[in-house]
């Protein structure tokens, strides 16, 4: 028996080092964190050519000897087969019955270690891991054993993963390809299988975040019951246990002449994926922006998500730095001064460094109508000299992101809810998916529609109508989009409590009839928000079109019309630029 795990036929390029990164972003946010008591991981799926579709996997139960077919998330190409679980557990987008939830961002680091003989690819991990995993732990033992066993495809991902009491970070990387031959069978293989990675869970009352940049540096080591290799997975699910490691990774780095020094000294990620400029400006600068909100003392770290990186001899505390790692950068996580919602989690999603001098929104680049994007690509230059467009967390080729949120005072049937959004994060309302839904809504399931079929009951199409004519008048397009958007996902917050209770007292006495209910509740949403948003678009295209500004005029033909023009500073550079060219001559003028 055969499976088909093709996820999609293309997703992104990954980037092999961050100035070329342009993907993805995670929020980690802890119990204690959190205003409810709830653990949270956001993630953008930022692609030019991924379509925002739903995944979903049912739950199973397969014969022994059933093999899966692999096939790498980015391209869709066939990477070969794996042995498939006993059981697999119910998938709804990126988070499972359990309400174990995965995001990542892709750092690339050293291209020599990507693995061209692997089977498993970052995307496959993700999705295999929540279908067969049951808390966080259990997905970083899950991680663990499937790239030794089948090797890492992959160049270096960071990994979110949560449950509904914990929240951890994983950074990996593969090892390269060294081919050696068997003397008695004469078959090949990759000497060097498998990955180097480090997992540490982000303690409670902190928040953490990475987009793109390898996050891990230094972390505590020990006399080898950290160190987890395959006979001895059983000892992450120690509830003391806060850091787990691959049992080479450091030694690897060190057969490599890449690191030296005492163990306690060893930076994962200054080793595996040392820190640039893009690491810092296009990459670390979405995490700043989420710290900045809820943590006072970030501005010290301005200088260098600006790009600005110091590599002193010694480290701040006096050590000596023999490895020359960067010695300003930011913390692994934080404490935020305030509690942090679901909602705030959706806003993090939407900036693109407001407030700052690198807002988007503010240059001449912004067009007169204030757009806070940049087309791509993130570099350019004028007469030789290098400039750069900025890398901030909303951005418009996202094709899906997520607020996932998992509660521990409910049922795992209850508890776990996907808050679901396709293309920029500025334009997409964040449905309520409760994650133990056995279907896929129609507006958003797999294969209504690809990045290049038209479907007329996508959401990611009606979507994508609204934010790319928000574009071309965003200061006040975008208004309107605001207020609708906002107004959907006020209500659906302001509904959960009300609709946990209907579920939990179904769920009483009947859970599969509590979760009918709740899939018909988010199925419901998404409908409600794929025809809400195909009106908006309507209206909006009448409001804005050509250029001018219509409304309805009760008991007239005719709308009314105002042209609103361009802003003054705008008409100044015009002026500036034409010189006399466009100055009306004759009296009076």
């Amino acid at each position: 028996m055969k499976q088909n795990l093709m996820v999609l036929m293309a997703f992104f390029l990954i980037a092999m080092t961050p100035q070329t990164a342009d993907a993805c972003t995670n929020y980690l946010v802890t119990k204690g964190a959190s205003t409810d008591g709830s653990t949270m991981i956001t993630y953008a799926a930022d692609s030019h050519v991924l379509y925002g579709e739903l995944y979903h996997w049912p739950a199973g139960e397969h014969p022994a000897g059933t093999l899966i077919d692999v096939y790498e998330w980015d391209t869709g190409k066939y990477l070969g087969k794996i042995s498939q679980a006993a059981r697999t557990w119910n998938v709804t987008g990126n988070m499972n019955e359990f309400q174990v939830s995965i995001g990542e961002t892709t750092f690339g680091g050293r291209p020599e270690l990507v693995d061209t003989t692997g089977i498993i690819d970052y995307g496959s991990l993700i999705y295999l891991t929540l279908q067969r995993a049951t808390s966080a732990r259990d997905a970083i033992r899950v991680m663990a054993q499937l790239v030794q066993e089948y090797g890492y495809y992959s160049s270096g991902e960071s990994f979110s993963i949560a449950d509904k009491n914990e929240v951890w970070i994983l950074e990996m990387i593969g090892k390269g390809t060294a081919m050696k031959t068997d003397k008695k069978t004469k078959k090949t293989s990759n000497a060097n299988k498998g990955a180097v990675w480090v997992a540490m869970r982000i303690p409670d009352g902190y928040v953490s975040g990475h987009a793109n940049q390898a996050r891990i540096q230094t972390f505590p080591v020990a006399d080898g019951v950290r160190s987890i290799t395959s006979k001895d997975f059983s000892k992450i699910f120690d509830a003391g246990i806060e850091v787990v490691y691959a049992e080479d990774a450091i030694s690897f780095a060190r057969s490599k002449g890449w690191f030296v020094g005492d163990d306690s000294e060893f930076s994962f990620s200054d080793t595996y994926a040392p820190v640039d400029f893009g690491g810092a400006r296009f990459c670390d600068i979405r995490v700043w922006s989420m710290f900045n909100k809820v943590s006072p003392g970030m501005d010290q770290y301005w200088d260098y998500v600006k790009g600005n990186i110091r590599h002193d001899e010694k480290f701040g505390d006096g050590r000596p730095n023999p490895n020359k790692y960067a010695t300003n950068r930011m913390p692994l996580w934080v404490k935020p001064e305030k509690k942090i919602s679901v909602h705030d989690m959706m806003m993090f999603m939407r900036d693109y460094l407001q407030g700052t001098e690198l807002d988007m929104s503010k240059d001449f680049g912004a067009g007169p109508h204030a757009v806070p994007y940049r087309w791509r690509p993130l570099t350019w230059k004028v007469d030789g000299v290098q400039y750069v467009n900025e890398r901030a967390t909303a951005t418009q080729q996202t094709g899906f992101s997520f607020v996932a949120q998992s509660r521990s005072w409910l049922p795992d049937a209850v508890g776990g809810i996907i808050w679901w959004g396709v293309d920029d994060a500025n334009a997409c309302v964040y449905m309520p998916l409760y994650s133990s839904m056995t279907t896929s809504p129609k507006n958003i399931e797999r294969g209504n529609g690809a990045m290049m079929k038209w479907s007329e009951t996508s959401l990611f199409w009606i979507t994508n109508m609204i934010s790319n004519l928000s574009y071309t008048r965003y200061n006040m397009i975008q208004t309107d989009v605001s207020a609708v958007r906002d107004g959907l996902e006020k209500m659906f917050i302001d509904r959960t409590a009300s609709v946990d209770d209907a579920a939990m007292k179904l769920y009483r006495s009947d859970k599969k009839a509590a979760i009918a209910f709740l899939t018909d509740y988010s199925t419901d949403q998404v409908t409600r928000t794929f025809n809400v948003y195909k009106e908006l678009y309507q209206e909006l295209f009448m409001k804005y079109m050509d250029g001018n500004v219509k409304t309805r005029n009760p008991g007239h033909q005719n709308p009314h019309v105002k042209h609103p023009g361009y802003s003054e500073e705008f008409l100044r550079k015009v002026a500036e630029e034409t010189g006399d060219k466009l100055k009306m001559k004759g009296e009076g003028h």
